[in-house]
């Protein structure tokens, strides 16, 4: 028997995280970045399953933060060089927290 593999998010839902996330990095002046992308990719991760698995993610707005900052140093060290690899190091770090539920 072949397990089904699904998203079951919903637009509104997806809607009102981007929204959220959206206001309060703009009101916190970009620093809470991190948070609002944590959140977008645990909602996006959560309603995921693979071959009849739940994904989960334990990703955290404070871990990324730090490498955050990293990526930004490293960017402003190779005069902006380094930002055509921080979409890659993202998606690295996504995946590295991402997980079958038990």
């Amino acid at each position: 028997m072949e397990q089904k593999s699904y998203f079951d998010g919903g637009l509104l839902q997806l809607i009102g995280v981007i929204i959220i996330g959206t206001l309060v990095t703009i009101f916190t002046l970009g620093i809470c970045a991190p948070w609002a992308i944590v959140k977008i990719y645990n909602w996006e991760i959560e309603h995921t399953v693979i071959e009849g698995k739940r994904l989960k993610f334990d990703g955290t707005a404070m871990e990324l933060f730090g490498n955050w900052i990293k990526w930004l140093l490293l960017t402003i060290i190779t005069l902006g060089i380094y930002s055509f690899w921080v979409n890659i190091a993202l998606k690295k770090w996504k995946v590295k927290h991402t997980s079958f539920q038990a």
